[in-house]
């Protein structure tokens, strides 16, 4: 589904992705795991088109997709949750999901909407709630629901589980989970790196801009290096 081959990403003279390869196949859930700065969310957000690659390309479902607008990017059928719980947060959580469907011109919203409600019972209890009201927990599911509610075939998932606590970190996993056993792939950035590689079927190391190191990610939780760098054990 998604192809990258030597993708390179600069801000201005600071170079953050350098000459990365990666491949997410139909079906699955891919994380990226690394430490801060290490370049996960510049990778994501130059599939998105956010922000052109310096070089490489990347291909989705076989046609380019770096150079194009964020919109006709989402349009083919990426779809991205951006790191920090970007909620709209003078809109309702009802008005935030429904511009999640805003390029949709297809008469199943309304289905999509009523199902989005239904695997987050908590945000159809606060449906017309100001979605800046939310706690952290529910505006990350309002996200994850916004980003549903454009029928993404690739769903970028950006650091999901920041500032949780432990309850709705475990809640978060089981829906991305849950929502890649329904058919849609996943692609994750996450710092969690053991709760990230329990539900991944394949994973990347991301050090300084590159992949030193990537594979099964029942392989790579055994690994000792990656287990002595980002497990918390030898």
């Amino acid at each position: 589904m998604l192809r990258i081959r030597g993708l390179e990403v600069a801000y201005g003279a600071v170079a953050a992705v350098r000459g990365v390869d990666l491949d997410v196949a139909a079906g699955e859930i891919v994380t990226l795991i690394g430490a801060n700065g290490a370049g996960k969310s510049s990778i994501l957000r130059a599939i998105s088109g956010l922000v052109r690659p310096r070089a490489g390309t990347i291909e989705f479902e076989g046609k380019r997709i770096d150079g194009l607008r964020p919109d006709r990017v989402t349009a083919l059928g990426v779809a991205q949750v951006p790191e920090g719980r970007a909620v709209l947060a003078r809109m309702t959580v009802l008005e935030n999901l429904l511009m999640g469907a805003y390029p949709r011109r297809d008469g199943e919203v309304q289905a999509d909407l009523e199902r989005v409600l239904a695997r987050f019972p908590r945000l159809a209890e606060r449906r017309n709630q100001l979605a800046g009201t939310l706690s952290g927990g529910e505006q990350q599911m309002l996200v994850m629901g916004r980003a549903l509610m454009a029928r993404p075939k690739l769903l970028l998932l950006d650091e999901p589980s920041m500032g949780l606590a432990p309850l709705v970190v475990a809640e978060v996993f089981r829906l991305i989970r849950q929502i890649n056993e329904e058919g849609t792939t996943v692609l994750l950035v996450e710092q969690n790196a053991r709760q990230a590689l329990r539900i991944a079927h394949r994973a990347y190391v991301v050090e300084t801009g590159r992949i030193p190191l990537s594979g099964a990610a029942a392989d790579l939780a055994q690994d000792q290096r990656v287990a002595a760098a980002y497990l918390g054990g030898r």
